[in-house]
This record gives C-alpha cells, structure tokens and sequence, in this order.
C-alpha cells in the first residue's frame, strides 16, 4: 500500500483534517495507493505559498536563464525517472506500460523546450514597448489519462513565464502526480513555486479555482466539470485555458493509401484504450473502400491482445474506472437499439473477470441520429459512418459540438488544402494521427475549449503585456490644462 502526501511550500505534509481515499487498480479492482484528500484550509495554504513565492524570496530574483536551468533539471530528473513514473501511471490508470514509460520520457521534450524559451519570451518595440510579465498564481488542474503529459504542458510554460503553480491531480488516478511530486522536489525550485494538491472538486477543485489568489486556471477534462469552473472563477474573474473532450473524425477518402488509413482508425480508436481527448472514434469512410475498411478493421481489432497492462505483449489494457466501463457498455447497446450495426466487439473479453477490461468495439452507423457518434466515450469504440462525395464527408464532420481534432487520409494535395481549412478542428492530422511535439500548439473550438497548450503560443496563455510609455523629448510635459 502506498501512503501519499500532499506538497505544499516544498514540504510533503498530510490533509488539515487527515482525510484521504483510496485509488484502485484498473487491471484487478484491487485498492493499491491511498492519497489525501485536500480540504479548503489545504488549497488556501497552497495558494498562499505560491502567492509568496510570487512576490517575494528567490524566485521573482532570478533572471530567465536562471529559470531555464530549473526546467532543464526537472527535465533530466524526469528522464531519469521515467520508467518508475510510467509503471506508477500503469497501475493507477490501466495504461499501457509502453505507452507511460515512452511518454514520461517524452515529456521531458517539453520541459527541455520550455527551458530553451525562457529567455527568449519578448515584447515589442513600438514608440512606445511592451514586455511580457507573468500574469501570477497560476491553478493548474489534469485529469487522469495522460497526467504527465498534460501537466508538462501547462507547468513548462508556466514556470518557464515566471509563474508560480498548484496542480490539482484527478482524484482517479492521483498516484502519478504525487510520484512527479518527488521528482520535482529534487529540482530545487524555491519553496512555493510547485505545490501539488489532490482532492475532490468538493471541496478542492471548487476552492482551487475560485481563490481570490489565483491568477489564472489551466484546465483539462470533461465539458461539464469545465462548466463548473468557470462559474467558479466569477469568483476571482480569472482567465480560464479549456482543453476538453472530443467527438473526433477520421476521413478515409477512396485514393488513400488503405494500410495507412487503417492504422490511422486503429491508433485512433484503440490506442490508449480509446481514452484519449483526441480519439478519432467517428471514421467517415468513401463508399469505394468502405466495405473493404469496415473488414480490415474489424480484423486488425479482433487481433489486439488485451491484458495485463504491465505485459510487454499487452496491446490495450483495461478501462481506467468501473463508472466509465457501465457508461459505455450503456451507450453501446443504445446506439445498437438505434439501428447501429455491430461488427465487432460490444462486450467484456471473456478469461478477465477482474479488472474493468472492454473489447475493442466497431459500430456501422447509417447517419449521426446514433448516440455513439454524438457523446465522447473515452473508450475502445469507433463508429464507422460512409461518405459518397467530399462536401458530405465535411458536412458530417463539422456536425458536432466538438472541434478538437480531425485525421484526413488522401493522396489529393488539393484534396487536403480544401478539407483541412473547411473542417471546424483545432488539430488536423493529414496521413497520420494522434503526432504531437513541443513545439505545436494544440487546443479546439466549440465545446472542446478554448486557449491553446504547447509551443509559443502556450507562453502568451501564462502572460499579461505590459505597456511601457517613455517621454523622449527635452521638453517637460505639456501642461494639461493649456490646450495647443
């Protein structure tokens, strides 16, 4: 049993109260860790210290480059620790360990990018200039199915900015964030500037995000908890970044490459278990290669092995929690009542009773009236839907309330100038799917939020301009009550 602690001020410290709960392990259902659960006196302690942080010690003194060196050591210490950090995410979420280790190493990229810009974050030069300044305390909130990854994007700008920061960890899946916690401890940052807090949205997240205190809110997560956030930062009118979910398409035009497109749908469906923001769970398939498609990938998902995520030879592991499993399997059978065709899938796979493992699923839907290709599931399920003509294939796509990724597969150069602009998406992935690097920003439109993470514009999300008048000439300001 693993017994965390919250991290406040640079100290590891219990909850004010000594409340905790526990997390379960996707893959036997079986408790494994224990954190604590941050009551309102713990949020307003964590504030606290990053508001001091802000203004006062170490931190405010040290110059960019002197900030760049702190991420450039958090980056190795994460490197180094990556495949502790990955198997801890496995066994907390249900993850791929392949997955975890590779992205924990990975996320060392973006702070090592975020390292590289620190000293290069610029204002103008008009007649007059501006600067970039840190625009505070900055409420960083990740939900559970890529901690590392989602967390990096937020705190590597940031930090990088001059900000100070508390991170609320998904109740779900807390443990690799406290685990993060050590590593960041190792840093060296001055006390205050990284304080991690784990907790329900009652009462966590709900202090967290109203806190006269705090700056500014970085969230990920679901459409409705985003809701919630917002109201609460009326409380303290701060700015609020929206990474939410996604109802993605994947559009599989008749000259694409079909290997290509196939492992295109695949990766975006069952990749992570489908529990992914960007899953490409809607497949928009041209008439020509539909059928053809449908067989491939039915074959390729009744192929995956699915096990112990911990297995090297595991190739989709469970769900991360019991509600998401009934949520789907609810929606699924909907969706088949609706007149959905099920090709494959559509149950528990048989020898793993424990656990709250799903079969990779693929639904023929005639048209979006099918629930399944309406509601973000955050699992295995891909909803296959045919296309006659291009101007179809965009219409279906941008009929959503999502807007976060898109996949485009073809060989028509014109082809993928027209669709990409025409296609209401954040992120389009044209012959690929699911790429991502420090250095593009990712965000969407409509209900899949609003700011952007990643690359340069993250660090205009972490800062305010300042304005700077300075009066050049000889002469003394004019008097102002003589008008000339």
């Amino acid at each position: 049993m693993n017994d965390y602690q919250l991290y406040i001020d640079s100290e590891f410290c219990e909850s004010s109260d000594g409340g905790r709960f526990d997390t379960v392990n996707p893959a036997t259902g079986e408790v494994w860790a224990s954190a604590p659960a941050a009551t309102e006196a713990d949020v307003d302690r964590a504030v606290r210290a990053a508001r001091r942080a802000l203004v006062e010690g170490e931190w405010p003194t040290l110059t960019a480059t002197q900030r760049g060196r702190l991420l450039s050591r958090l980056a190795d210490l994460v490197t180094d620790a990556a495949h502790h950090l990955g198997e801890v995410e496995t066994t907390d979420s249900g993850k791929l360990a392949a997955e975890t280790r590779a992205q924990s190493a990975y996320v060392a990229d973006y702070y090592r990018y975020y390292a590289g810009l620190a000293d290069k974050i610029q204002g103008d030069t008009l007649h007059v200039f501006t600067t970039r300044e840190p625009v505070g305390v900055v409420a960083a909130i990740v939900p559970w199915n890529a901690e590392m990854f989602l967390t990096a994007t937020k705190i590597g700008p940031a930090l990088a900015a001059g900000n100070t920061v508390v991170i609320k960890a998904s109740e779900e899946a807390p443990a690799p964030l406290l685990e993060f916690a050590r590593v960041v401890d190792q840093v060296g940052f001055p006390p205050g500037v990284v304080n991690l807090v784990t907790g329900f949205g009652e009462p966590c997240g709900r202090a967290l995000t109203s806190h006269p205190m705090v700056d500014k809110v970085a969230f990920t997560g679901g459409v409705d908890t985003a809701r919630h956030v917002v109201a609460n930062t009326a409380h303290n009118l701060a700015p609020v970044t929206l990474e939410l979910g996604g109802k993605s398409p994947i559009l599989v035009f008749d000259d694409a490459d079909f290997d290509g497109a196939v492992n295109g749908a695949v990766a975006g469906n069952f990749g992570a278990s489908g529990q992914s923001c960007v899953a490409g769970s809607r497949v928009l398939v041209q008439s020509g290669v539909h059928d053809r498609f449908v067989d491939e990938v039915v074959r390729r998902a009744e192929a995956i092995r699915i096990g112990d995520p911990l297995a090297d030879d595991t190739q989709m592991g469970p769900l991360a929690t019991q509600a998401q499993l009934d949520r789907i399997e609810a929606v699924v059978a909907e969706s088949i009542d609706q007149g959905a065709t099920l090709h494959t899938g559509g149950c528990r796979p048989e020898g793993l009773d424990a656990g709250w493992y799903y079969r990779p699923t693929v639904l023929g839907c005639a048209d979006q009236d099918v629930r399944s290709t309406r509601v973000e599931l955050f699992g295995p399920v891909m909803s296959v839907l045919r296309f006659d003509t291009e101007d179809e294939a965009v219409a279906i796509a941008n009929d959503t309330e999502f807007g976060l990724g898109a996949g485009i597969f073809t060989r028509d150069v014109s082809r993928v100038h027209r669709v990409a602009g025409a296609i209401r998406s954040g992120i389009v992935w044209v012959n690929t799917y699911r790429a991502i690097s420090p250095i593009a920003p990712f965000g969407g439109f409509g209900n899949s939020g609003s700011g952007r993470e990643a690359g340069v514009d993250a660090i205009h999300e972490f800062t305010t301009t300042k304005t700077v008048w300075i009066n050049t000439s000889t002469e003394p300001m004019s008097n102002p009550f003589t008008i000339r």
